[in-house]
């Protein structure tokens, strides 16, 4: 409890109600680290056995108070045989819990067998392919305190110090939902929906998932929130959170959505409403703002909201975040979830930088629209110079038995954040970029992926091959090392970047960008780092004064220039068109003597076939995916001066 302290102290160093980034700890992350190494909890027999089935709806039907961890109640799970016949039900549940019965399709099982936390009901009647079944538990007991979540317990109750509240809460990821309801903790396997009724007393509110359908009255001074959703949802993002809470309510107008939608926030009672508001007001903006980047979110027709709990953090839970505060890239962090780990989850907890990663990047963009370019930039630094601090491993996760590396937060969270940061450099169209995010929303929303989906979905989407871009940042461990030396002759400016690498890659491919202070003014150009050794020869008016590599801070990297005044600098030449014939995505013409803005492609009949504008760079790229095959004549121009050649396309 001491560190979790040590860490807000450390993250509520705010100035203009933003956090200072270079000093700030994500709370998100920082917090899960602390979380003891451990297994995931089925063998993988048992996990072959739950494999049998497919979860289509959980209920959950609980009594829960807001000062302990006793639970009783029911847990039913629905699901569909996938192959073969179902004999056995297999389910996770901690051997804390009592299992006092279970019913299987309305029949009681005819056995039930336990080893630790694998639980097996024998059917009375097996269950053929594509059979429907339904398994109702019947359980109580004191919950663990094992210190298996990302934060703390799979299910916890603690004492707010500040402002005197008793909150009990969940918190399942990665492996630790069986610590408080029975379940199948697969993550390629959502369930369609869920229920989640909690009975309590009377002076408690419950925070779950999806939409308060009902809080009905009982006798003894009790109530029962029954919220159902009817969203896809995996098992560790089922929640609950159970408090004396205060109520406040708030509305977003995304773009798309039908009619507003509700921002259900439950706080502190107290006076903590008067503390936090003005940070939760900024929910709703950030939730438009996002959804006109990543698509409408994805739950708007239930709601989004927050439950506070003293967690030291926050988690993602779907439609209600569970969070101990309210700072500016906390709720954007965990509001951005909702698309990236809610909508699509990670298939894999080797890939837990698509939750992570997406969720910290969008940090950085709720701070270019909603603060300053300034607070934005500080930002990516820090990020970027925390990615650095680990060269040995890479971001995705070796050992996923491991909390500590899932959750790891320079590279899962910082590192990915750099690599979402790098690709969108890549990519070189913002509108493409947003583009792609959605796409991957929408082809795989409701659902699970990988790390090789989202590179198709960019790659089908920009047209671009990025095996190599994922490979050294994703697989890859380390960051670029760049060397640069610069010589200047009259009007010709060379520059030559060595790289090396830090970890196990030792050269990173990438595209980089030279800011040119001369006496005649600033230029930035684009080139490409294809080799470990690279030599451009630019024309320019005016004396160098200085270069400034990747000005604006797109990627991860060390670098150092200086002039050598021994380089030779070539006279150049004539121009070169490469590779041609050309079968590719795109050709390039390097050493020009001009800087194009306009290139333009006629089929031999004199025809326009491909019109384009183009950055003014010493090279131009230009796409010929999808011409068809025969002669071009290709012409580049920047107003007064113009390049004029012919190439050759052939079929691929």
């Amino acid at each position: 409890m001491i560190k979790n302290l040590l860490f807000l102290l450390i993250s509520w160093l705010i100035l203009g109600g933003l956090e200072s980034e270079g000093q700030s700890i994500n709370l998100c992350a920082e917090s899960r680290s602390q979380a003891t190494a451990r297994q995931a909890v089925a063998s993988p027999g048992h996990e072959l056995l739950m494999n049998q089935y497919d979860v289509t709806f959980y209920k959950l039907d609980l009594q829960l108070e807001r000062n302990s961890t006793y639970i009783a109640g029911s847990a039913t799970i629905e699901a569909k045989v996938k192959s073969g016949e179902l004999r056995e039900f297999a389910f996770e549940l901690h051997p804390n819990f009592e299992i006092e019965s279970v019913l299987i399709n309305g029949f009681p099982a005819k056995s039930i067998n336990r080893d630790g936390s694998d639980a097996l009901a024998q059917l009375s009647t097996p269950a053929k392919a594509s059979e429907k079944v339904s398994a109702t538990i019947f359980y109580k007991g004191t919950a663990p305190g094992s210190g298996a979540a990302a934060i703390g317990n799979g299910f916890n109750t603690a004492r707010e110090l500040n402002w005197g509240n008793n909150v009990t809460w969940s918190l399942s990821e990665p492996y630790a939902a069986y610590e408080w309801w029975p379940t199948k903790q697969v993550l390629t396997d959502k369930a369609d929906s869920v229920h989640v009724f909690v009975t309590t007393s009377a002076e408690n509110k419950v925070g779950s998932n999806g939409l308060l359908t009902s809080v009905v009255e009982l006798p003894n001074n009790r109530k029962r929130y029954e919220w159902k959703s009817n969203y896809p949802i995996d098992y560790y993002l089922v929640s609950v959170a159970v408090s004396n809470y205060e109520e406040y309510l708030q509305y977003a107008n995304p773009a798309g959505a039908a009619k507003p939608v509700p921002i259900l926030n439950y706080v502190y009672s107290g006076g903590a409403l008067n503390t936090f508001k003005a940070e939760m007001d900024r929910t709703p903006g950030f939730l438009e703002h996002f959804s006109e980047l990543f698509g409408l979110y994805p739950f708007h027709k239930e709601k989004y909201g927050h439950s506070m709990a003293p967690m030291g953090g926050g988690m993602e839970h779907q439609t209600m975040t569970t969070q101990s505060t309210f700072t500016f890239t906390l709720t954007a962090h965990e509001l951005a979830h909702q698309w990236f780990g809610n909508n699509v989850t990670c298939a894999s907890w080797e890939d837990i930088w698509l939750n992570e990663g997406f969720a910290s990047y969008a940090e950085y963009l709720a701070l270019q629209k909603f603060a300053t370019p300034e607070a934005a930039q500080a930002w990516m630094t820090n990020a970027q110079e925390l990615s650095r601090q680990n060269t040995r491993s890479p971001v995705k996760v070796a050992d996923t038995t491991s909390v500590s590396q899932i959750f790891n937060f320079r590279l899962s969270y910082k590192k990915g954040a750099a690599i979402v940061h790098m690709l969108r450099f890549e990519v070189n169209n913002d509108a493409l970029f947003f583009k792609a995010l959605q796409n991957y929303q929408q082809q795989y929303g409701g659902k699970t992926a990988s790390t090789a989906d989202l590179q198709q979905v960019f790659e089908q989407t920009t047209g671009k091959q990025l095996d190599y871009f994922f490979e050294q940042w994703y697989a890859g461990t380390g960051y670029p090392i760049f060397n640069i030396a610069w010589n200047q002759e009259q009007n010709r400016l060379l520059i030559v970047s060595n790289v090396t690498g830090t970890g196990n890659t030792s050269f990173f491919k990438t595209d980089m960008e030279y800011r040119i202070s001369t006496t005649a003014g600033d230029t930035t150009i684009r080139v490409s780092q294809n080799s470990p050794t690279e030599e451009y020869l630019i024309r320019l008016n005016g004396q160098v004064q200085s270069i400034t590599p990747d000005p604006d801070n797109w990627i991860l990297k060390a670098a150092s220039v200086a002039r050598n005044e021994i380089l030779e600098v070539p006279d150049g030449g004539e121009p070169i068109l490469y590779p041609n014939p050309a079968q590719g995505y795109s050709i390039k013409v390097i050493n020009l003597y001009f800087s194009p803005t306009t290139a333009e492609v006629y089929d031999m009949t004199g025809k326009l076939v491909r019109s384009l504008r183009l950055k003014p760079l010493p090279e131009a790229s230009i796409p010929v995916r999808g011409l068809a095959a025969g002669i071009y004549q290709l012409v580049l121009t920047d107003g007064s001066q113009k390049y004029s050649t012919r190439f050759v396309k052939v079929s691929r």
